[in-house]
């Protein structure tokens, strides 16, 4: 199951490239982001470009902001398979995924991170992803699948996702993208 509150931008408003004050299920903690409709066009992703295979109607961006950050943060489960006492003997893995990417030959970008923080919010792991660079387009718009999987580390009881773009070049939109943002657990049977 999917951690992630509205990692597909599908919630709240948005569909046009202004931005918006708020975006459900995270905390603006700097710039304004966009969320875009794949249906905008204008030099925008659409559906026909690289992108999530299942992808919903709209995707985020960093909106008209030189950086823009959401933070979203993740209560892990308490009990069952993927519970505390799983974790802690170090029988539970994450994977981080994500669709980044942005416009053409341009070096805008997202990046998705995850830290893990034990009881007290001390960071006790971090993972990154992204961001995706104009080269790994291929020079394309378009987004670009990413993925990251390791053990949760043994005393993380919460997770907290920062989701930022960063305008690297002249011009006024922040074109670094993101889709189909996901956090899941599973219980590693391998271990006893």
């Amino acid at each position: 199951m999917n951690l992630v509150v509205n990692g597909d931008a599908e919630s709240g408003a948005g569909g046009t490239a202004d931005p918006v004050a708020e975006v459900s299920g995270w905390r603006v903690a700097q710039g304004a982001p966009a969320l875009i409709a794949y249906s905008l066009g204008g030099g925008y992703p659409t559906a026909s470009d690289p992108g999530p295979a299942r992808r919903g109607s709209r995707f985020f961006s960093g909106g008209d902001s030189a950086r823009t950050a959401l933070v979203q943060d993740i209560p892990l489960p308490r009990t069952g398979r993927t519970g505390r006492r799983a974790v802690d003997a170090g029988r539970v893995r994450y994977t981080l995924s994500a669709c980044l990417g942005g416009y053409a030959g341009q070096e805008d970008g997202a990046r998705l991170s995850v830290e893990f923080r034990d009881a007290k919010g001390t960071p006790v792991a971090l993972s990154v992803l992204g961001p995706v660079g104009a080269g790994d387009r291929e020079g394309r718009t378009g987004l670009v699948e990413r993925t990251a999987e390791a053990a949760v580390p043994p005393t993380a009881r919460s997770a907290r996702l920062l989701l930022v773009f960063t305008r690297s070049g002249g011009g006024t939109s922040n074109d670094g993208y993101a889709d189909a943002l996901s956090l899941t657990l599973s219980a590693d049977g391998g271990h006893r």
